[in-house]
């Protein structure tokens, strides 16, 4: 009976094991979500963002905000991308951030802000992101929210480039040749 109930409990802590061995981390749901995107299969990429956030990714929260809000995979929900990317923003995520800065540029989800925008697309630059860097400068080119000023955009556009974006660097370039 003794060595009925061990073999029981072997037998089971291997199907255990073999289980843990197939669940994907956080990290493979995201990979598997990007690639997915990447290749339009919208729904199987929505799938692994959100099994990615469930497991802790915050990135993968991110992109599942970017499905919401674009009706990429899942019914299209503003408010639910909204709530979505101010978590992660909270978290310190440049995307979420970023994200959360373009639905008050854009004004489908929530009222044109841009000062708001200036302030997330700042704390998104801040965090590393290097779009967010972008934006920035262009929101100081274009005097939107801000005063114009384009030695501060010249700035932002040299972080961007420094970040590795190459519009950035092409448009330091710009008003650097043009002396600012």
């Amino acid at each position: 009976m003794v060595r009925k109930f061990i073999f029981a409990v072997m037998a089971l802590a291997i199907s255990l094991n073999f289980a843990f061995a197939f669940e994907l981390s956080a990290q493979k749901e995201l990979e598997y979500g990007l690639e997915a995107s990447y290749y339009q299969d919208l729904a199987r990429a929505a799938k692994h963002f959100e099994s990615a956030c469930n497991k802790g990714s915050i990135n993968g929260c991110s992109f599942l905000g970017i499905s919401y809000y674009n009706g990429e995979g899942v019914r299209q929900d503003y408010k639910k991308a909204m709530e979505i990317w101010q978590m992660t923003c909270d978290k310190k995520d440049a995307v979420g951030c970023a994200q959360l800065g373009f639905a008050y540029k854009s004004g489908k989800a929530v009222k044109q802000d841009y000062k708001k925008v200036m302030e997330l697309y700042q704390k998104a630059c801040d965090l590393g992101g290097a779009d967010a860097c972008y934006d920035v400068a262009s929101l100081y080119l274009d005097a939107k929210g801000v005063e114009q000023n384009f030695k501060t955009a010249k700035e932002y556009f040299g972080k961007a480039c420094d970040l590795g974006d190459q519009f950035g660097c092409d448009d330091y370039k710009k008003l650097n040749e043009a002396g600012y």
